[in-house]
């Protein structure tokens, strides 16, 4: 079974809207100004509606209501803004891809949390980009909702394989044993693909082994961090028992250790509620 076969079979069925695609280019031009991107945003009615509701959200904490895309793209920044609508589509994209092996509820709700973790130790050692990883740890499994979909009865039997706690088999390791390769690459070569930027696809790629990243090794570890963090939130407990291994060079990249656990997981598990109803609601 081929990596590359997969990504072109779902590739149909999972394209990113033309605007998105457009912001994208528009970010790395140096001509482009905010009543560009406005503009161009301003052509989906969908994504205008939810970029300025992320935007006045408590999420960023403006004094000021921000009534046009434009204000939206001064005050967040054109990458930041790109981050933020290259997310929402992805949200609205993949939850039209059916599957028969996990819902969709639950599958955001995972990758919401490992978000929310994400920025909250972003907060701590990255100094720029720290939104970015929010949109990393967003989107960090989008591979597995690609095999689930092309591959399901291999999908379901690596996971019937895995097991909780040291020494047990996780999930990307039984991916390896019965296609391999694991979910992290899928998504990794999707968001190449999708021409998103270079940290997003290395977070994407290596968030089950952020030592492997080239140029983005400490984005990626605190998207490893957070993916354990984040299935210890959906459980309620701080035993790190129950979440993946947590690999020493993350801590080791990040400067960080398990006694950030306790409060990363109370501030994600505040944030939730309000977090999923801003990029799921409608």
């Amino acid at each position: 079974m081929q990596l590359e076969k997969i990504i072109n079979d779902v590739a149909p069925l999972v394209s990113l809207p033309a605007v998105c695609i457009r912001l994208n280019e528009m970010v790395d031009d140096p001509v482009c100004s905010a009543e560009d991107m406005g503009r161009v945003i301003n052509q989906d009615a969908a994504l205008t509606a939810r970029l300025l509701r992320i935007a006045n959200s408590p999420m960023y904490g403006f004094t000021t209501k921000i009534d046009t895309v434009t204000r939206a793209v001064t005050v967040l920044g054109t990458k930041q803004v790109r981050d933020i609508s290259l997310a929402s589509a992805a949200i609205k994209t993949f939850q039209g891809i059916p599957n028969t092996l996990v819902s969709m509820q639950s599958f955001w709700e995972h990758s919401i949390y490992c978000a929310l973790c994400a920025r909250t130790l972003a907060m701590d050692c990255l100094r720029r980009q720290r939104e970015a990883v929010f949109v990393a740890g967003l989107l960090h499994d989008i591979g597995e909702l690609v095999l689930y979909n092309r591959e399901p009865e291999l999908s379901r039997r690596a996971l019937e394989s895995c097991k909780a706690g040291p020494g047990g088999v996780e999930i990307q390791d039984a991916e390896r044993e019965l296609f391999g390769f694991d979910h992290a690459e899928v998504g990794g070569g999707l968001a190449l693909r999708w021409s998103l930027p270079v940290n997003l696809q290395e977070c994407i790629a290596y968030h089950h082994n952020p030592g492997w990243a080239k140029e983005h090794r400490v984005e990626a570890a605190i998207v490893h961090i957070a993916n354990s963090i984040a299935k210890m939130a959906v459980l309620d407990t701080t035993d790190l028992y129950h979440a993946p291994r947590i690999q020493p060079v993350a801590w080791e990249l990040t400067g960080l250790d398990e006694e950030i656990i306790p409060a990363t997981l109370a501030s994600a598990q505040a944030q939730i509620s309000s977090t999923r109803a801003l990029l799921i609601g409608d």
